[in-house]
């Protein structure tokens, strides 16, 4: 006998909802996991701390913009491992009442609200901490102070919270342009994939800084080969390893270009191979600098952010010897992007643009690495770090 199509429609769509059948459960996709986007900001001028929004890993939009968590100048911000905590980089040079140093402050997440309790504080150890990662353990913060031209270690405890500092490490010496080198001025701190060596973008001396990492005891110290120079003027400023640790990228602000290194991680060594600019053979102007640099999650392209050209730089990253080939400069449609996000699957670039208040949010060619404006952009005040967090 013969079903009609509506009754058999109907007797599936009763079964579905009363339990089912395995086959009909199998047969629907499977929901792609919800994602919170935390911005963190310059307080004033509107803003008051750090900002969630929830996004749609579908097709990149943003909504229901919340205030997060009240803080001052929590520029910079990282997730640990295990997605519970968020740590920010307070970006001051007083911090209660304690003069010469920022703030670093850790944060326990809401998954359901996206709201952060602030759970304690630590000096930074250095005026205008302005970078922090979380050690792949979980167990410790590090921070790069900028005006300290230094950098900290602090351990978390079991609850998130931070203790004072163990690690520390203190940069001497000056580069070529007296007006931006006249001292250290630690940009940013990353570790290698194995988690043995930190690097350290020193903007105010042309240098990557190299230490050893003992996540156990929260403590850097020098490496036989202490750093890897740029060349003069350049200004280092955010570094970034490939992910198959055989290749690093450090975005020169002051030069407006990007390094490529090979990276030793036996000896924890970089070695220049590839110098190329950020703004496809235009000349610099005034008012012009780089921020922010990361790898796609395919380590097949590189991207990289200019203020005052208001771009982001795409190269295509060689599947054997890491060298770049320039590919675009994307408009951001908006002003000064100080940083940009990745989303986890590589799908999505959202640009944090500080001086237009406004994120703006780009799909990513998955061939090409090229961007294209999506048509989601929303207001948020003065945002200077995007961070992705993946929900189920």
């Amino acid at each position: 006998m013969k079903i009609s199509p509506i009754i058999s429609a109907i007797f599936v769509s009763v079964c579905v909802s009363v339990g089912g059948t395995g086959d009909a459960e199998a047969q629907q996709t499977p929901r792609k996991p919800r994602m919170l986007v935390y911005i963190g900001t310059y307080t004033g001028g509107g803003s008051e701390g750090i900002y969630v929004f929830r996004m749609n890993p579908k097709n990149g939009k943003l909504r229901n913009r919340q205030l997060a968590a009240k803080s001052e100048q929590p520029s910079f911000l990282a997730l640990s491992p295990d997605k519970k905590f968020l740590y920010a980089a307070n970006e001051t040079s007083e911090w209660k009442g304690e003069r010469g140093t920022g703030g670093v402050t850790s944060f326990a997440i809401d998954s359901e609200t996206g709201k952060l309790t602030e759970l304690n504080s630590q000096p930074s150890g250095g005026g205008a901490p302005c970078h922090l990662i979380v050690d792949p353990s979980g167990k410790n913060v590090l921070t790069a102070n900028y005006s300290g031209g230094n950098v900290s270690v602090f351990p978390v405890a079991a609850d998130g919270s931070l203790g004072s500092a163990t690690g520390f490490m203190q940069h001497t010496g000056k580069g070529a342009n007296p007006n931006r080198q006249g001292e250290p001025h630690a940009h940013s701190i990353n570790l290698d994939p194995s988690a043995k060596f930190a690097f350290v973008a020193d903007l105010g001396i042309d240098r990557l800084m190299s230490y050893r990492f003992d996540a156990r005891a929260g403590t850097l110290s020098p490496n036989e080969t202490p750093s890897a120079k740029v060349a003069d003027g350049s200004g280092p400023r955010h570094f970034a390893f490939h992910p198959d640790g055989k290749t690093a990228y450090v975005i020169n602000e002051m030069a407006m270009s990007v390094k490529a290194f090979r990276y030793d991680s036996v000896r924890g060594v970089l070695t220049e191979y590839q110098t190329i600019s950020t703004l496809g053979g235009e000349a610099i102007s005034d008012g012009q600098s780089t921020a922010h640099v990361e790898v796609h999650p395919s380590g097949k392209f590189l991207y990289g952010s200019n203020r005052g050209h208001d771009t982001i730089v795409v190269y295509a990253i060689h599947p054997q010897t890491g060298e770049l080939t320039y590919v675009e400069n994307q408009s951001i449609l908006g002003k000064t992007p100080r940083n940009f996000g990745i989303s986890p699957d590589g799908q999505f670039l959202i640009a944090a643009n500080q001086n237009s208040n406004d994120l703006v949010v780009f799909s990513i060619d998955q061939e090409t690495g090229a961007l294209e404006p999506t048509g989601t952009r929303v207001e948020c005040p003065n945002p200077v770090c995007v961070k992705f967090l993946p929900l189920r």
